[in-house]
């Protein structure tokens, strides 16, 4: 044992820290944007939403005694990407954790899919996890430390039965592979990439009163009969971000239930 003082609760303190979420204003990135505020860092919000989500966040955050900042931004645009870090650092310091979870989801058979539908998803999915990593990375670098967490899916690992979003499912098995690469870039430089890949989770948009009868599906065809709370993305989140994962890079955490299992 190199060092038996250590105190291991203390693994996953990110006071300190200062952290950028893209997706903040709703669903699995608000909730680890508040996680990690919980957890002791301060937060930069990014979202392209227009409602009060973000405010909402920022709002959970001053109640756990950190601070935040909103940021109105498209992860497709380069440029916005680059001013929200370069914004970050200035107002709450430099950057050391990120999570991108900005997404979207819709489906469509392939057969019938137009071009526009596959590439709008694709932008966001992919071409923005990769914009936003990139951004977030170069100030990481100069800093010499850093961890980013892209949130991926169950569904870049498998196919979901029943469901026609091929264009989905690559964007998702693009993120992982993605992140593995660039974790490999930057893997002697002071930055860690990891993904996170959850199961049927529930978010405003797979709750929707409509969604009830697919919702009873997906918890049918998880072993552990139940969808996701996004409460349950936050752990991992803290996990792969802390110096609990200081050893751990590249790697895909399955957040599903057990599906992939089956």
């Amino acid at each position: 044992m190199s060092d038996i003082t250590l105190n291991a609760p203390k693994l996953f303190d990110l006071t300190g820290q200062v952290a950028l979420v893209t997706g903040a204003g709703s669903g699995i990135g608000q909730r680890i944007a508040i996680g990690l505020a919980q957890c002791g860092a301060d937060v930069a919000l990014l979202d392209r939403r227009t409602d009060d989500g973000l405010a909402m966040t920022a709002h959970h955050i001053k109640a756990a005694g950190r601070r935040s900042i909103e940021i109105a931004a498209d992860v497709t645009s380069k440029t916005s990407l680059a001013d929200a870090v370069a914004r970050t650092e200035a107002e709450l310091g430099n950057l050391s954790l990120a999570v991108n979870a900005a997404g979207i989801a819709n489906a469509n058979p392939a057969e019938d899919m137009d071009e526009d539908q596959y590439q709008t998803l694709m932008d966001i999915n992919l071409k923005g996890v990769f914009l936003s990593s990139q951004a977030e990375a170069r100030a990481m670098l100069k800093h010499g430390r850093g961890a980013i967490v892209n949130i991926a899916s169950m569904s870049g690992v498998i196919v979901n039965r029943g469901l026609s979003q091929a264009h989905y499912n690559a964007s998702k098995a693009g993120v992982i592979h993605m992140s593995k690469s660039m974790a490999m870039e930057w893997v002697d430089r002071g930055i860690r990439v990891n993904t996170i890949s959850p199961g049927y989770t529930a978010t405003p948009m797979n709750t929707r009163p409509e969604m009830v009868h697919q919702t009873k599906l997906f918890e049918e065809q998880t072993p552990m009969q139940r969808m996701a709370k996004v409460d349950e993305m936050v752990g991992p989140a803290v996990f792969l971000l802390s110096d609990a994962a200081s050893f751990v890079t590249g790697v895909d955490l399955l957040v599903d239930g057990g599906f992939c299992c089956w």
